[in-house]
């Protein structure tokens, strides 16, 4: 595990265990720092980085729910694995309603421990390169994503403007063999017609009218690195030819000059138009559209990809809020719900301004929905038909019994998913399929609980 720099907190006040955590971790070659509760926890998160955040539930005077929800006000990226004795219904939703990864039930193997760690570490480290993958879909984008890094191919991101394009391809870039190399972007669509081609393939003294010295262009530039063309179908046909050459021959030749120079350069391509419809219509090249199009990658709107919107929020939030001033500022349960509700046409870039107008216009620490200022008449307002009462599927296993009298059944241990699961099904059925009913007492949108069943029926645990 030495490919590890940044060490791993412990939050456990037992000093016992603390001692047998931080035991298997030395074990492991894991560089580890232990506190004995979320006060401290705190003190040493404001002065040092961490890879993961592994902390007991009942501690007092700070419990590690509320250790969480602090955490996440300071730190919207830092992964947090909550650990209990008890196998409490109630807290286990309520860990992941605040944002922790998963719910590591006591006693468990070292190696549940490691795992859990290794698991959601791969998060960490991508969101330390400037990505935020919260949901399943845009968790599935970068893993497809990390994979294509590993090699030299050249990709083409598509998706809506404002989705982030451009984050992703400097995450391939980073996770490439080319990352110490340069990464260098041009917006095919911001640059006129008559310096694109200038700018692209270099020019020398004298190529045109005030060309007093010879300039290397982005593919000069980007030597050994990575050349990204942002909004490529943008580019003029005729320029496209150009471009389809310098692909396949591997060398450019400036505006004015004859020899030609050899290129190492890894190209990524991206485009929110539709581009087998851009080659229907004859605006793009068919050949150039095949040579760009060796690894194409999809990327979700914001819409497509829910879970991602607060914490995405939340990252802005904080970001702008020391830019501006405004540090420690907080989402009301009212903004959340406004921001997980609308549509965002717009995606990140648009969240992004929302967040830095509510940070201009709340007046206190708090963000209340109003500050957003989101438009009207774009937020979603979906059916909530009434469903049969759904039948959960039988646990693979029985449950334990629980360390605390009164306590709900235990589920497996090591996956809060499940557990949150069985809640929400079971509260649908209390209700006899209503969702609007089960909405109001999960405390959940409407929204995230048709994404849920939807992710239950796909893997078998629910009928309607």
């Amino acid at each position: 595990m030495s490919e590890h720099v940044l060490p791993v907190l412990v939050v456990e006040d037992d000093p016992c265990l603390r001692e047998a955590i931080g035991d298997t971790l030395e074990l492991a070659g894991r560089a580890y720092v232990a506190v004995e509760g979320g006060e401290a926890a705190l003190d040493v998160l404001a002065k040092q980085a961490f890879s993961i955040v592994v902390s007991d539930v009942r501690m007092m005077p700070m419990d590690g729910i509320t250790l969480l929800k602090e955490i996440r006000q300071r730190l919207p990226h830092l992964p947090v694995v909550l650990m209990t004795a008890y196998a409490e219904v109630e807290k286990a939703v309520d860990a992941m309603r605040s944002g922790a990864c998963d719910f590591l039930l006591k006693p468990f193997e070292p190696q549940a421990l490691l795992g859990y760690i290794g698991k959601y570490e791969l998060a960490a480290r991508a969101e330390e390169q400037g990505v935020i993958a919260e949901d399943g879909a845009s968790r599935d984008m970068f893993a497809m994503a990390r994979r294509v890094a590993q090699t030299d191919a050249t990709v083409l991101l598509t998706g809506e403007s404002g989705v982030g394009k451009e984050v992703v391809a400097r995450f391939i870039h980073q996770n490439s063999a080319r990352s110490k190399g340069p990464f260098v972007a041009i917006n095919c669509a911001a640059i006129p017609d008559s310096l694109l081609e200038a700018t692209l393939f270099g020019y020398e003294k004298g190529a045109f009218t005030g060309a007093q010295q010879a300039q290397p262009g982005k593919f000069e530039q980007a030597q050994n690195g990575t050349l990204l063309l942002d909004e490529v179908t943008e580019m003029p046909l005729g320029l496209q030819a150009k471009l389809l050459r310098v692909l396949q021959e591997r060398e450019v030749e400036r505006v004015g000059g004859k020899k030609p120079v050899a290129l190492d350069i890894r190209i990524i391509a991206t485009s929110n138009r539709e581009m087998q419809e851009a080659v229907a219509r004859g605006v793009f090249r068919e050949d150039l559209f095949y040579r760009l199009n060796v690894f194409p990658v999809a990327i979700p709107s914001l819409r497509e990809r829910p879970l991602d919107i607060l914490p995405i929020a939340r990252h802005f939030m904080v970001e702008h809020g020391v830019r501006f001033g405004r540090s420690g500022m907080v989402l009301s349960e009212a903004a959340e719900c406004a921001l997980t509700r609308y549509v965002w046409p717009g995606n990140v870039r648009e969240l992004e301004n929302v967040m830095q107008r509510a940070l201009i216009l709340a007046p206190g620490e708090k963000i209340e929905a109003g500050h957003l200022n989101l438009p009207m008449g774009e937020t979603e307002t979906p059916e909530v038909p009434d469903v049969p009462a759904p039948q959960p599927r039988a646990a693979s296993a029985p449950a334990r019994n629980t360390e605390e009298q009164g306590a709900a059944p235990a589920a497996e241990p090591g996956n809060v998913k499940d557990i949150e699961r069985e809640h929400i099904l079971k509260v649908l059925a209390e209700v006899g399929g209503s969702r609007k009913l089960a909405v109001e007492r999960l405390g959940i949108s409407v929204r995230k609980l048709r994404y849920k069943l939807q992710e239950y029926r796909e893997a078998g645990f629910f009928r309607e």
